[in-house]
């Protein structure tokens, strides 16, 4: 097998290239880090590239992943069996590529013995800072956190960021149709007996073929678009949270906040205050957050 240059062309057309090659051997080498690509299809066929990565794992203390680099690790065998995650839009094909792996889909990133992985590229900072406070201390790495203004650890997961109900849609026919009028009419009877009559099935029927397209059932669904449209709403404008509960569906504010809690994991105030357009955050209230 020949060698793998170190010369890396970026997608916005960064380059970053090192003083030597990597080789077959990882001997000596501490911490494999796998980056995401766009090609990371051609990447997770190759072999070669593969089979470096896993018997390389072997003299190293721990394997970490950035985005997509997850499925270079799967090919290889190296999360089978561990929790996993990815970029939330790949979590589905790496549920589906690799099903030994539990595929954590909300995760920012998650440890699993000596194997780290990361969601999308931007979660590589929040990696990044963890490996920072395991070799060196919280204290370090909080230090670190202040000076790039960063979060030590962000609150919530990944469904912050994320569309993530278009994927588990029906492409086609009556749960399609349902599922476009959920999303029109969410403050209205949304419950299972209301939506299966409007499709002319009977409640279970409809409950079982929703939970077959979707993989969904239909509370869950119903909850989720309501909390999605929350969402927008809180990142748009100052409407009253008595309001926005009401507008999308909730009988009151409480089960609001619940439901919001359970599907994004922060509370209405504390995500409109952090993703409100046009509002910046401050350095000094980032700080806050971190700890002085």
């Amino acid at each position: 097998m020949g060698q793998f240059s170190m010369e890396i062309s970026g997608c916005a057309g960064s380059a970053l290239s090192g003083n030597q090659q990597i080789e077959q051997t990882l001997d000596g080498f501490d911490t494999l880090v796998i980056a995401g690509s766009p090609r990371v299809k051609d990447f997770e066929a190759d072999r070669d590239l593969v089979e470096w990565v896993k018997s390389g794992s072997l003299s190293l203390r721990r394997l970490a992943s950035i985005c997509t680099g997850a499925f270079l690790l799967g090919s290889a065998g190296l999360l089978n069996g561990r929790r996993a995650t990815t970029h939330w839009n790949s979590t589905t094909r790496l549920k589906k590529m690799f099903p030994a792996i539990d595929v954590q889909p909300n995760t920012i990133f998650i440890r699993d013995g000596a194997v780290y992985t990361s969601a999308g590229v931007t979660a590589s900072m929040d990696l990044a800072l963890a490996l920072v406070e395991e070799d060196f201390g919280r204290g370090v790495a909080l230090r670190v956190a202040k000076e790039l203004i960063l979060f030590l650890q962000r609150p919530g997961g990944q469904s912050q960021f994320s569309v993530h109900l278009e994927a588990q849609i029906s492409e086609m026919g009556p749960i399609r149709d349902i599922t476009q009028w959920i999303a029109a009419n969410i403050a209205d009877d949304l419950a299972v007996d209301a939506l299966a009559s409007r499709l002319g099935m009977s409640a279970r029927n409809f409950a079982r073929t929703f939970k077959r397209e979707t993989d969904m059932t239909p509370g869950d669904y119903v909850e989720a678009v309501r909390v999605d449209a929350a969402r927008r709403m809180l990142e748009e404008g100052d409407v009253p949270l008595k309001r926005v509960a009401a507008l999308c569906g909730f009988n009151d504010q409480s089960a609001f906040r619940r439901a919001f809690m359970r599907r994004i994991h922060v509370t209405p105030v504390e995500y409109r205050s952090r993703f409100r357009r046009g509002v910046s955050r401050a350095p000094r209230e980032l700080l806050r957050l971190v700890g002085t």
